[in-house]
């Protein structure tokens, strides 16, 4: 991210027109942000729920890394309950595996060593979005001038218009009415099992399975991650259950071609997770009713079309592995409004072109990892569970490539 004090800026003289699409988490980020640090620009966000629909019961699980925590809370939008921090990440390997006589067979990643609080948090995507939205009604409501909210308003198009955004928006049922932005920023994702396919993309014929599992055992802040032959498995720690329980959200990947998984009863999938967990995950004592989707890459080869941004799930949908997707996406967001913020006087074409260069290296680092390690888990080859232990414990017994590891996790590459 360019420092601000590296070019002159004009924050003064820019009063842009800018169309937000989509109130997901990435999407009001991104229109908060704009709000508090563009105070000359007019922004508008558009979604095609009601502004009253009630999202906060919305149960599905997001992680966020610790950069994605501080960005919120310095936007005045993290939640004061229903959150859950992550203080510790354990990766290890299920069998058939090799065992290391003098070294540990998995990666344990903690808060602590890093001097930070938290290496992330877990919270449900309907408490984020409460949050976020309640924080950009009450900025609406103190500069109704330039701050428009547009619920109840779906997007049937966005389109270049002689190198600005336009936004077409359904005001009424049978007719649109097209509207001129200087900037049309793109947040409105969706899973990848329903969106239009992309420029990159491959099916990894791989389902995830997610739910909620009551632990016995467990240890608080503790967020598990294991390798078995099928997928990654792995339990994110949640805010104890009113009775005291100690719960987390299941985030299990198979192959959906032999799925393993859809035939068992709730008893038969806590039997066999707690053959695949490690004794450090506590054990499986009950399981919520489990939904499953889809998974797959699907993204776009440039974050910039014209006047044209597409942030998180819009530009990318990646496998859950590293569960890195939204966090991706806010770092999008974040240095969006850097760069319009610090604007130079040479145009919006130039700002966004440079965006573009800045943010390639973090978007294709963690495109390339989560795509690889999704990949590996169809393959068949002698000696890769060896191979993945072995990795595992060298990255284990290596601190300075532990901790670069961490960071990159919390903060992106940077």
């Amino acid at each position: 991210m360019t420092d601000a004090t590296s070019r002159p800026h004009a924050v003064a003289t820019q009063a842009w027109r800018i169309a937000v699409v989509g109130a997901g988490p990435a999407g009001l980020a991104l229109a908060l942000q704009a709000a508090q640090q563009l105070p000359r620009a007019e922004i508008s966000l558009f979604d095609a729920r009601p502004a009253d629909q009630d999202l906060a019961g919305d149960p599905r699980t997001l992680a966020l890394a610790l950069g994605s925590v501080q960005m919120l809370q310095r936007l005045g939008a993290w939640p004061a309950a229903g959150v859950q921090p992550i203080t510790e990440v354990l990766v290890s390997q299920a069998p058939p595996t090799i065992r290391l006589r003098h070294a540990a067979d998995a990666v344990q990643l903690r808060a602590i060593d890093e001097a930070v609080p938290m290496l992330g948090a877990v919270l449900s995507y309907g408490t984020l979005v409460a949050c976020l939205q309640r924080a950009w009604q009450a900025a609406e409501g103190a500069q109704p001038q330039r701050l428009h909210s547009r619920f109840g308003q779906p997007v049937t198009d966005v389109r270049p218009l002689g190198g600005a955004g336009s936004v077409a928006g359904g005001v009424e049922v049978d007719a649109a009415i097209a509207e001129h932005f200087d900037l049309a920023v793109v947040a409105e994702g969706g899973v990848f099992a329903d969106q239009a396919r992309k420029a990159v993309i491959r099916d990894y014929r791989q389902t995830a399975w997610v739910g909620t599992a009551t632990l016995a055992g467990a240890t608080p802040g503790r967020a598990v991650e294991r390798f078995t032959r099928d997928g990654p498995l792995a339990l994110l720690p949640l805010p104890p259950a009113a009775d005291g329980s100690a719960c987390a959200a299941l985030v299990w990947c198979v192959p959906s071609d032999d799925d393993p998984v859809a035939p068992l009863s709730d008893t038969q999938r806590i039997a066999l997770l707690d053959t695949l967990l490690p004794a450090a995950a506590g054990r499986v004592v009950a399981l919520s009713p489990l939904k499953h989707f889809a998974l797959g890459l699907n993204a776009e080869r440039t974050l910039v079309d014209g006047a044209i941004v597409r942030i998180g799930n819009a530009a990318q949908t990646l496998h859950p592995v590293a569960g890195q997707g939204l966090n991706l996406g806010l770092r999008d967001a974040a240095a969006l409004v850097h760069a319009l913020r610090h604007a130079a006087p040479d145009g919006l074409a130039p700002l966004l072109r440079r965006l573009e260069w800045e943010r390639g290296a973090d978007r294709w680092s963690m495109i390339a990892a989560t795509d690889f390690l999704a990949r590996s888990f169809t393959w068949r080859w002698p000696g890769l569970p060896a191979a993945r232990a072995l990795g595992l414990a060298a990255l284990q017994a290596l601190p300075p490539l532990k901790s670069a590891l961490a960071r990159q996790m919390m903060f992106g590459r940077r």
